[in-house]
């Protein structure tokens, strides 16, 4: 929840004046916000020594419509009857979109954009937000504006849309689901906004930082890489959206960054890497559509990138004839495809990432007491002696188990052992599920997974409204935004489940990913993952699955419920997991 911290009242030259942080409106700031300050105090007396001069860190300036401007707007626009309609997501989300905000905020807003050419992110930052037990991660919307157009009354109209549009997320499906799950209720939360400069540069008509990332300060699947109180720490060129949507990034540890990745070979490392990346749109307008979260987002290649002169200090060349990785991306059009492994940064050292992220994990750390995630990004100068910079976007708490569990030897290799992973996530003994939900690995089709995350909702719905947990299987990354990578859940469609099987199939074995939203509210929520894949041994005992009968059973996805419930065991200072069937099952 919001913390009371002083903040001046907005000012309308407010990238020109000596503030950093503003307020519109009475109220609270939310939990995202009032972070984000305290982080700044921190880093400001932290951020010292002579390897890390390379950067400039600050928190991008930042305004905040406090709680008390949405309870004006949800108020004189009676819309607490279309918020509690349970009307689909875009329906809600045009009906704000009708709606006027006060006219005392009306003047702040437009101050602002006369004064303000460059790209904006209008972020939430509700009272719940960032709570150490349900932190909300990707619950609420953002939204990015060019906000370059050539007269300021379309600039305000688009930066009005979007603070909108993050207002109506407050009532989304999976909001709405996620407080239900945690006992919640929209009594028991307000909306606060923050309006943001967006961290990057501009390359013709896209706007993107050089790179994007999300660390945390606890890896919670330990490998030769690093143990898990070194951390873990993603990498994307552009904004962080690939990242806390699950895509495709980088992963290090930020204490060995020169460790080798768990690939077979380096033509592997090639297929399994960043190939897109997200940017603003600052070219041609999109078709208007106020009430899309991407409206004003393109994605662009690695060609694009080339192209803006950006992958020097990100990206590796692959040589065919050695199957190796040469660190850089040599002189444009040098022979050889481009492969973002960060090396440049992480092995070469051309700029001290690594150690600047271990810093801000044990800054953010400090000044919050516990466990931690970061997100940021950052601009990589091509001249080696101009300093880059960094924005620190968010801060936020992680809550970690640590009752005592042993895993004897043998349980893994037991008869009865239905799941064992050598990389699970969680710590603890569970004895409350008597229900499997799991994806039929004779019957899956990765072009298919929107369609198997809908079956899988509709079983999740039914589940949930009886209150029985289950145990989750399937395929790829869960709730990756991206469907070739695994199974594009949200919350909302699998809230009820209380363990979750992630397995690899050839061609579909992505590495987890730690940095997504998705994930950080599985950890909150106590919810055990147990990975299974090439560089997680482990096993699900498929033959047995597919003996039981099934409660329920579609195209892709079966319900297979039991007598006597499973036996759920996590190790979480080794990271290892196993789920046992009772004998007679």
């Amino acid at each position: 929840m919001g913390v009371a911290i002083d903040v001046p009242r907005f000012d309308r030259d407010l990238f020109g004046s000596g503030e950093r942080f503003t307020r519109i409106g009475p109220g609270e700031l939310g939990g995202k916000a009032s972070g984000l300050i305290l982080a700044e105090r921190a880093l400001a007396a932290a951020i010292a020594g002579d390897d890390l001069r390379g950067f400039e860190v600050g928190i991008p300036r930042m305004t905040v419509l406090a709680t008390g401007v949405f309870d004006e707007f949800m108020s004189e626009n009676a819309l607490w009857d279309v918020a509690r309609s349970g009307d689909p997501d875009r329906h809600v989300a045009l009906a704000f979109q009708r709606a006027q905000l006060p006219v005392g905020v009306v003047g702040d807003l437009r101050g602002l954009v006369e004064k303000i050419h460059t790209p904006l992110a209008v972020r939430s930052s509700s009272l719940l937000e960032d709570a150490l037990e349900h932190p909300f991660a990707g619950v609420y919307a953002t939204k990015m504006t060019p906000n370059n157009q050539p007269d300021p009354d379309t600039r305000f109209r688009r930066l009005v849309e979007a603070v909108k549009f993050v207002y109506a997320s407050t009532f989304s499906r999976n909001a709405v689901d996620f407080r239900r799950a945690i006992g919640k209720t929209h009594l028991d939360e307000k909306m606060a906004v923050i309006v943001q400069e967006v961290v990057g540069s501009r390359h013709g008509d896209r706007f993107y930082p050089d790179l994007s990332g999300v660390a945390r300060s606890f890896n919670f699947y330990s490998s030769a890489r690093g143990s898990p109180e070194e951390g873990i720490a993603n990498l994307a060129l552009g904004l962080g959206k690939t990242i806390v949507d699950g895509g495709v990034s980088w992963a290090f540890c930020p204490a060995r960054p020169k460790a080798p990745p768990p690939y077979d070979s380096a033509r592997d490392l090639v297929a399994r890497t960043q190939l897109d990346f997200w940017a603003v749109n600052m070219g041609k307008p999109p078709d208007y559509d106020p009430a899309a979260e991407t409206e004003y987002l393109v994605r662009a290649t690695l060609a694009d990138a080339e192209a803006d002169g950006v992958l020097a200090p990100l990206a590796s060349t692959y040589d065919a004839a050695s199957d190796r990785l040469l660190p850089g991306s040599g002189a444009r059009g040098a022979r050889g495809a481009r492969v973002l492994t960060f090396a440049p940064l992480l092995v070469l050292e051309l700029r001290p990432v690594a150690r600047l992220v271990e810093h801000l994990l044990d800054v953010a750390r400090k000044a919050l007491g516990h466990e931690v995630e970061i997100e940021f990004a950052a601009t990589i100068p091509a001249d080696p002696n101009a300093p880059a910079r960094l924005g620190f976007l968010q801060a936020r708490a992680m809550s970690l188990s640590t009752e005592p569990v042993e895993i004897l030897p043998g349980e893994a290799d037991a008869p009865d052992a239905i799941v064992a992973s050598a990389s699970a996530m969680g710590n603890g003994i569970d004895r409350t599920i008597r229900d499997i939900v799991y994806v039929a690995p004779d019957r899956f089709d990765a072009a298919a997974t929107r369609d198997i995350a809908a079956e899988i909702a509709s079983i999740n719905h039914a589940l949930h409204a009886e209150a029985r947990p289950y145990l989750l299987i399937g395929f790829g990354r869960w709730g990756t935004q991206d469907p070739w990578l695994g199974i594009p859940v949200d919350w909302s469609q699998i809230s009820g489940a209380r363990s979750i099987v992630e397995a690899s199939l050839p061609g579909m074995q992505p590495d987890p990913s730690q940095g997504s939203h998705f994930f950080h509210n599985i950890t909150a929520f106590g919810v055990s993952y147990f990975t299974i894949g090439p560089a997680a041994p482990g096993r699900v005992d498929w033959a047995w699955l597919a003996r039981e009968s099934s409660a329920w059973e579609g195209r892709f996805v079966r319900h297979v419920r039991l007598d006597a419930p499973l036996t759920l065991k996590i190790d979480g200072r080794r990271g290892a997991g196993v789920i046992r069937r009772a004998a007679s099952a």
